[in-house]
Formats: C-alpha cells, structure tokens, sequence
C-alpha cells in the first residue's frame, strides 16, 4: 500500500472518529432533561412548567431557569395541549414536523455500519490488487508488462561486448520477421532461450534488443511476480500470460531472475513450497504441454542456473542456454564507446585506455563509470569530460570516496608506507608478476594504503609461478614491517594479505593439484553451499584426518616459501625498498612510471600546486572487482 492509500485510509478513519463522536454529543444533548409524562404533569400543575413545545409526539417545557425537560406524549392525549394553556398556564407553542426525518435518523443510525464496511472493503481490494490498482477481480491475474516503442526502443546498436550472444539471438530476430525462411525446411525456432551470466552484464537490455530488433509486443515480468502465499495464484497468472501472449502473438515473454519460481522441486532442509511448485508446473505445460503456443518465444534470465529445476532447462522448453559474460578488453571499449554517446568527452579520452584499465568490469560498472566521470566534471565546473575525470570515476566505483577526514599518525603514516613499499618492490622483482599501476598511502576504504597491479591483457587463467609470486607479494607487506620495526611491533595491517594469501595456497593444494605429495585429487570443502537445494544433505566428506593433516602442511609450507621470497628480496633490494618508502611519504600517490623513476633516482617533479587526485588502487579488504594476482595495502588496527 502506498503512502496516498494510507493517507486516504488516515482521512476516513479520522472522519468516522468526528462522526461517532457528534452522534454521541446528539444523543447525550437528546437524553439531557428527559422525564416521565406523569412527573411532566405534575411540574405543570405545581407551575413549574412556563412554556411547553410540542413536535411530533414528544413534548418540551423550560422553567423559569430555562431547565429544559422533555418527555413522550401518550398515543390518548388528544387535547392536552389546551389542558396545559387553560389549567396550567402554560405557554404552549408547536414546530413542523420534519417528514424526512425518519429516513435520515436511519441513515444515521446505519452510516458508521456503511463507513466500516466501506473501509473493509477498501483494504481487501488493496490487498488483492497487490497495491496496483487493478482491483479485487484480477488476484489471478498476470502482472506482465506490455512494453512498446514509446517506452523506449532499445536495438542490437545499443548492445556491445556480447557479440556472441546477439549472434545466438539473431536468429529468433530472424524468425520473428521471416518465420516461413525456417519452415520451408522444416525447422522451428526455439521455445526459450535462458541468458546466463553475473548480475550486471546486460541480460535485460539483449532482452529487449531483440524486442526492439523484431518490433515484436514485449511483455517483460519478474520471477517474484508469479508467487502468492495462496497456492494456485501463480499458476492461474502463468496462464493468464499465455492467453496474453497468446492474443499478440507472434511475441516476446521476458521472465527476469526466473531462479525465483523456476528451483528445483522437491528439495531443502525447508520442505517444498507448494505455491512456487505448482507455478513452476504450469509454466513447464505451457511451456511444452500438450497445446501448442505459436509464435510465442519465451527469453529468461538468470545469474544462478545451479539452482534451476532439470525440466526446466531439457530441450523443448530452454532449448538454448546463452552465456552472458563479463566482457573482455575489446568488449569493454566498444561499451565505453556506446555509453560515451551522450558524454561530451575531451580530446585526451582513449576508451582503449580506459578499458584496460578496468579489468573485471561489467556492462553496468562501465555505465556507471561514465556516469562518475561526468558528474565528477560537472562538479569541477568543466565543460567537458577529461581523461583525468575516467581515472578519478575509475578509482572510486573500484574503492569507493577517498577518507579525507581520517587523520593518520606520523607513525602510522611511516609504517602504512613501509608496508606499501615491501608490496610495490617485491611486486618488481618475482617472476611473471602483473606491472605496478599505482601505489599509495591515502586511506580509501578500510585500507589505509595500497598497492594496484593492471595485467597488460585479459588473463583466462594462471600458472604455478604466477601464483606463487602473488602469495609473495601478499607477504611482502607484513615482511617489510617486520624488517623494519621487529616482530614485536607488527600491527594487524596485514589480515586482509594473510587472508587472501591463505585461500589461494588452499585453493592450489586442494582444487588445483599443484602438491605431489597431496596429489591431484579434488579435496575443496564445497559441502554445505547448497544446502538448502538439497544437493548435499547426507554427503560425507571424503578427507580423513591424515590427509587433512597433509592438507595443512602443504598449506603452510606454501606460505613459508612465499615469506621466505619476500624476506631475501627486501633484504638485497633494501636501498630501493627504504627509497621507495621515503618517496611515498612525500608524495602519498605514486604511478608505477613514477616509481620506476624513482628507483632509478629521478624522483617526479610535480608543480607546487598539483593536486595527486583519488588514487587507482583496489582495496585488499573484499575488492568489488579484483584481477587475478592484485594485492592490496595494510588496514587499520583490528580491521
């Protein structure tokens, strides 16, 4: 219910409390005064009485106080109006009788009864129509929405980065504008077709490209949108769709995030949910039932297909399954290149350098990097969107506002930029590592400095050694804090390293077989992820405690080596390491063109009023996108 409905409800409510309240005042003021006829009598014949109202069959008299007292003349008296006057000396005055007062004393009687059904009535039409208006009468209705050209045309020029996706879907597109190019031969286009991929990559929109492509009704619903809490509704609005469909076909369903309806049946520690089972069923007949649904193409999309019921995906009903995945460095410049359309940019913009610098990103990262960059330019008062805006809106969509209220310590200054320094050079010196992009000291996050590595190219995988320099790396921070303040004064800074290197070298011993005394056996502890979809309840784990014990030292002598390659490089490149430092802690910010510089003794040279900007680093503590092979800078005491 939203905030008018509750508004009004706030309105009726107040003016049925207004409205018993003024009919008990009328009564309380009716009742005031009322006596008997015969004590009526006698205050007339005592001469208490000295005018007298007759109206209807009742019968007021005041007193010489103007007490009024009111009572009901008997049905026999007929003349007792000229009794009062002659005997009593009353005097005696009549009013109109008010012939719809009857019918409106009954109105009155039955209008807060009206009022509380009308009310009633009011909340159960809200909450059957689900708030939107449609009315009591729809319950069972479907909630899909009828998408046409004036809500925004979207074609397959307004996707990039997918281009093996549009290819899958071209040929629906195909079919929806020249089916009988397919039937001659024979053939017949797809029922369904379920886009697969992580939240972000443009599932949606290829959707309503190929919508928009087709200039085909597009009817687009959620998941959520079929499930009550009444069994039955969802399958009877899964049927009302189809009839929809059905009536403007040929046609587009697109349901979004059918992992909500579409989960396996039967399965959870829970216990199956009816309602979510009995829509899942319909959609399955409709779907591939015994009636035929001609012209109608259903398009599906989900980030979980784990989860999603077998039926649901056997050729027939989702006879295609188009991975939706994030985009490499070429798909990622033709994005930036579709999303620059409406941004003025400057002349110094390469989307190519852009895209290398966003590793990881997504469709919508990417939207929403150009979005920071111009209002970042905006804010500065610019009238254009300059390379240094991308790097700025790069830096913050990647780890967030720069901390600039946090005031650090001359100490924790010195030690953050020692830490940083014990990454940046064993990051140049161990073997197949990614080039150093930027180091600095300024806080972001929960990080109080950081150390950002970029790959020269997209990386599909990694081999032993590039892991074993990155378990290096991530100890080169805890080892430069050790050699230059002792054991007894390393701080927390390094959990997040210790962390991140600790799952790594479990990862290589127990999933990737990269220890011959373990073998290559898979021993990753997965149980207990999917619990709740029924797949590993009963499951015994398959690692005994001899092996587990193996397991460990595999793990920690991955670990000892990686501290033991840190510790030697540190020490013989020591004048680099404390240079390195010292240059941090006057420049906050360095390039990794800069600190190639430096180490070779030119250090930057900056104007007096350069401004470093936010920095491109990716915090350790749980990067939003993070390249294989980053590692990242100390944290805060007890982080």
């Amino acid at each position: 219910m939203n905030m008018r409905n509750l508004a009004l409800l706030g309105v009726v409510l107040l003016l049925l409390f207004s409205f018993v309240t003024v009919m008990q005042g009328n009564s309380a003021q009716q009742n005031a005064g009322k006596i008997s006829y015969s004590e009526f009598l006698k205050k007339a014949e005592n001469g208490e009485i000295k005018t007298a109202v007759f109206k209807s069959n009742q019968i007021s008299g005041k007193d010489a106080s103007d007490t009024t007292y009111t009572t009901h003349m008997p049905p026999i008296e007929f003349n007792l109006g000229e009794k009062l006057a002659q005997d009593y000396g009353v005097d005696v005055s009549s009013e109109p009788v008010n012939r719809g007062g009857g019918i409106l004393g009954y109105l009155g009687n039955f209008l807060p009864i009206l009022i509380i059904i009308g009310i009633w009535f009011f909340l159960w039409r809200q909450m059957q129509g689900g708030g939107g208006g449609r009315g009591a009468m729809s319950f069972g209705k479907s909630k899909a929405r009828l998408l046409t050209e004036r809500q925004g045309r979207v074609t397959f020029d307004d996707v990039a980065g997918v281009d093996e996706a549009k290819e899958e879907l071209q040929e629906i597109v195909e079919f929806l504008q020249e089916p009988g190019k397919f039937q001659r031969l024979g053939g017949k286009i797809p029922k369904g077709a379920l886009l697969v991929g992580p939240p972000g990559t443009g599932k949606t929109l290829i959707a309503r490209a190929v919508a928009g492509e087709a200039n085909v009704p597009f009817f687009t619903i959620s998941g959520s949108d079929f499930v009550e809490m009444f069994v039955g509704v969802g399958a009877s609005r899964v049927r009302d769709m189809f009839e929809q469909a059905k009536k403007n076909a040929p046609c587009i369903i697109f349901i979004d995030e059918i992992d909500a309806v579409g989960r396996s049946r039967g399965a959870g520690l829970g216990g199956g949910n009816d309602e979510r089972e009995q829509t899942l069923n319909q959609l399955l007949v409709e779907m591939d039932g015994f009636e035929a649904n001609e012209g109608i193409i259903l398009i599906a999309a989900t980030n979980r297909p784990d989860v999603l019921d077998p039926a649901l995906l056997r050729p027939g009903r989702f006879d295609r399954q188009v991975t939706v995945g994030n985009p490499d460095i070429i798909g990622r410049e033709k994005i930036l290149k579709v999303h620059m359309r409406n941004v003025p940019v400057g002349k110094d913009v390469d989307p190519k350098v852009v895209a290398r610098g966003t590793p990881g990103f997504s469709g919508a990262d990417l939207a929403n990097l150009v979005n920071e960059a111009a209002l970042l330019a905006a804010r500065r008062g610019k009238r254009v969107v300059a390379m240094r805006e991308f790097e700025d809106a790069k830096d913050k969509v990647m780890m967030g506002p720069e901390r600039k209220s946090m005031v650090m310590s001359e100490k924790e200054k010195t030690l953050t930029a020692y830490h940083e320094s014990g990454h940046a050079i064993v990051a140049l010196n161990v073997p197949e590592a990614d080039p150093v992009h930027k180091a600095t000291i300024i806080p972001r996050g929960r990080a109080l400095g950081m150390v950002m590595r970029l790959p020269e190219e997209d990386k599909l995988s990694e081999n032993f050694t590039q892991m074993t320099s990155f378990l290096a790396i991530a100890m080169g921070g805890r080892v430069a804090e050790e050699l230059k303040f002792g054991k007894d004064k390393i701080t927390s800074g390094a959990s997040s390293d210790i962390q991140q290197a600790t799952r790594l070298a479990r990862a290589m011993i127990t999933r990737w077989g990269f220890s011959d005394k373990v073998g290559t056996i898979d021993y990753s502890d997965d149980d207990g992820q999917n619990v709740f979809l029924g797949q590993s309840i009963g499951r015994s784990k398959s690692v005994s405690s001899g092996t587990a014990e193996l397991i460990e030292e595999e793990v920690r002598r991955l670990i000892d080596e990686a501290n033991a390659t840190a510790m030697r490089i540190l020490t013989e490149k020591k004048d680099d390491w404390i240079a390195l430092s010292e240059g941090l802690l006057e420049y906050e910010t360095l390039s990794g063109k800069e600190i190639n510089e430096l180490l070779k003794g030119n250090p930057p040279e900056r104007p007096d009023d350069f401004d470093a900007g936010p920095t491109s680093a990716v915090p350790v503590v749980k990067p939003k996108k993070k390249p294989e092979g980053e590692v990242g800078g100390s944290e805060p005491e007890g982080a």
